[in-house]
């Protein structure tokens, strides 16, 4: 009976969902989906040509474009630690010489001296003028404790899809006969020396609908892939399944993920023979971030019983949830109500952890006191005031490698010990003078009270209302923290450098739906709760009115990929507060994203179109389906890549069309490759933060 009524309620379900599909009007720029099409690449060339004509010769443009390519391709660029590979350092370069980039190796006690001696390892660019591809740097992962034989990814034009190749690192070549994976969205790691765990496309039902795989097998050495042994499946309706490693000292433990939704995994564990994998108590919302001492850390992304609030850490015994007996939970850290914890990392003995403090970066250390297992911790004083990033660290050192940068100062890389003073590795000069500009943090009163924070960049004593910038994200957990202007908002290069010394204001919005402060400002955004980072955004835009930073009409607005949902609901819900908008690599179209390309894996964030009550409160934002004729809406560009396999480039192309056909202005460009990132490297990144800036000109500036 009970069975039987489901399914009853089932079938009306799907009938409602079908009428109300029926009643929606027919998509007119459905054909712009067909990706590869002529019919929509002539239409792609023909919108980005009336925009070439708009830009590319305007006064002042190729002066952008020089200048951002020097500032991306400059040689005094921190050299990002890699790993640590005993007693070398990797670090993976690109500049002018080498656009696609260097991976390359240095002992590891000269990088610390801060007077690194390179080995090329591989050369992307000369590899791919040898094979003729256009490959893109997707990394490296190389087998401890020796580091010899690696796996090294590599993306023809960007994509997501990728090959990955067996590679020698004491040879510097390829392994002959060695393992290869052709292109898909594979998750690929060593459990042995001789045998990979492999979760790819392995043909006819081997994927999820969001498009990644759903099949892991264990691929022995010198054996066709064909032939491998399956160890997990997840369901179609999962996201995905995935594979990783825990390496703590010598141990290696690979781990199998059922990802189940974007934020819900299921973790698995490897028997002592490796010849079954099995669940462990880790929460399906939790994250493992990091192993030490034996102990996996994990992220609480929402309360796990009492004394385990959601944004705090765990531990929990690898050994003991290996061997399926009871396991310990003891807490590590729970951060205070204006913190989130961001980054962890762990050392030989040293837990690191980043967290944000009203958005600013505090490191700490933890220690896990003997015998009774309980955690300590202290705050370990980098930079007051700065963002910083937990870059890696050096284990049987107990060092960590912590970047650390303001909107106004660029970034220093310290080697952090605990009890001991920062030792700067490496500081960059400064790319701009920054002694008549300001940065100081204020905060927005949002629609429902709270109170929402912004940093606002600009010269010093701006008097009267002034255009701005406002770049800002508001989901999928993703904080927001300021960098350097050089390289601010995120993949436009110096724009936001441009527009200061212009005598504008650049404004970085700290909304709902990121982790600024952890999961619940997350989960204040998500699903129904959507609108939420909308009204912040206004919010935002209000108080720059208020405050005389800005006017109505003056202000931009930016977001990239769920940033194109944010940057889109908010100039058709807001017409009259927004003067021109960036979106870059945008979702637009509600309605279908969920049956474009991964569209499907972010259902736990959005909600389903196809479910009636779903469909209700996405419909009341969705971009595309909100552009109203009659509505002039300001002028918006479009920049996102053709060869983008995450969000499909129809978003942007209906989005722009839709308009277009309502009389408003759009300005769009579609690069080739590039993948989600658009940029596949400097030389495209630079055009682009020249396109964007003489966009803003001509409509913010120059335009009365």
């Amino acid at each position: 009976m009970i069975r039987a009524s489901l399914a009853a309620l089932a079938l009306s379900c799907s009938f409602t969902a079908a009428a109300v599909a029926a009643q929606e009007p027919k998509d007119p720029y459905l054909w712009l989906e067909d990706i590869e099409g002529k019919k929509a690449l002539d239409w792609v060339k023909k919108e980005n040509a009336e925009t070439d004509k708009l830009i590319l010769d305007r006064p002042g443009f190729e002066a952008d474009r020089k200048r951002a390519r020097t500032i991306l391709d400059d040689d005094r660029q921190i050299a990002d630690p890699g790993e640590v590979m005993g007693d070398m350092i990797t670090n993976f370069w690109r500049d002018a010489a080498n656009p696609r980039g260097l991976w390359r190796q240095s002992p590891l006690d000269a990088y610390l001296a801060g007077k690194p001696v390179w080995t090329t390892l591989i050369d992307v660019d000369a590899l791919g003028k040898t094979e003729k591809q256009s490959w893109v740097w997707h990394g490296a992962d190389c087998l401890a404790p020796d580091y010899k034989r690696c796996l090294v990814s590599l993306s023809p034009g960007g994509t997501d899809a990728d090959i990955v190749r067996e590679w020698d690192r004491t040879t510097k070549s390829f392994v002959k006969d060695g393992f290869i994976l052709p292109q898909a969205k594979s998750s690929v790691t060593w459990e042995s020396a001789d045998t990979l765990l492999v979760a790819t496309d392995y043909g006819k039902d081997s994927m999820t609908a969001s498009g990644y795989p759903r099949i892991v097998k264990q691929w022995q050495r010198g054996t066709p892939l064909a032939s491998a042994t399956i160890v997990a499946e997840g369901e179609p309706e999962d996201v995905g399944m995935s594979v990783s490693a825990l390496v703590d000292g010598d141990k290696r433990w690979p781990v199998i993920s059922r990802n189940k939704t974007f934020y819900t995994s299921e973790y698995r564990l490897p028997s002592s023979d490796f010849s079954t994998y099995h669940s462990t108590i880790i929460p399906e919302t939790g994250d493992i971030r990091a192993v030490i001492e034996g102990q996996a850390i994990v992220f609480l992304n929402e309360d796990f019983g009492a004394g385990f609030p959601a944004g705090s850490l765990i531990s929990l015994s690898i050994a003991d949830m290996a061997a399926g007996g009871q396991v310990a939970i003891i807490p590590v850290m729970a951060p205070t109500k204006a913190q989130a914890i961001e980054n962890v990392a762990a050392s030989k003995t040293i837990l690191w952890v980043k967290a944000l403090d009203d958005v600013e970066g505090k490191l700490f250390a933890l220690r896990r006191d003997q015998p009774n297992g309980r955690w300590s911790q202290k705050e370990v004083p980098v930079t007051a005031n700065a963002t910083m990033t937990i870059a890696g660290t050096v284990d049987d050192r107990d060092i960590a490698f912590v970047t650390a940068e303001t909107m106004l100062t660029p970034p220093t890389l310290y080697a952090v010990t605990e009890g001991k003073a920062p030792q700067a590795v490496q500081s960059l000069p400064a790319t701009f003078d920054a002694s008549d500009m300001s940065v100081e943090k204020r905060f927005a009163t949002s629609k429902d009270g709270t109170k929402i924070p912004y940093f606002l960049a600009r010269k010093k004593g701006a008097t009267g209302p002034v255009p701005a910038l406002v770049h800002a994200y508001g989901g999928f957990r993703a904080a927001q923290t300021p960098g350097y202007l050089t390289g601010q908002p995120y993949r436009a290069g110096p724009l936001g450098l441009y527009w200061v010394e212009d005598g504008n204001a650049y404004v970085l919005a700290n909304i709902r739906g990121g982790g600024e402060y952890g999961p619940a400002w997350h989960q204040a955004a998500l699903r129904e709760k959507r609108q939420n980072s909308f009204d912040d955004l206004h919010a935002v835009a209000e108080d720059l009115v208020a405050t005389g930073v800005s006017a109505k009409g003056k202000i931009a607005i930016s977001g990239r990929s769920n940033g194109g949902v944010l940057v889109g609901a908010a100039m058709t819900q807001r017409p009259d507060l927004y003067g021109a908008v960036i979106s870059g690599s945008p979702i637009k179209d509600m309605r279908r994203y969920n049956k474009m390309l991964a569209g499907a894996s972010w259902v736990a964030e959005y909600g389903d179109p196809d479910v009636p009550a779903d469909w209700a409160f996405l419909s009341k934002y969705s971009p595309y389906q909100n552009i109203r004729k009659g509505v002039k809406y300001p002028p918006i560009f479009l920049y996102l890549s053709t060869k983008d396999d995450r969000v499909h480039p129809g978003h942007a192309r209906k989005y722009a069309a839709r308009l277009k056909e309502f009389g408003n202005s759009v300005y769009y460009h579609e690069y080739i490759e590039g993948g989600h990132s658009v940029g596949a490297d400097h030389a495209e990144d630079a055009v682009r933060a020249a396109m964007l800036h003489a966009f803003l000109l001509r409509e913010l500036v120059e335009k009365k």
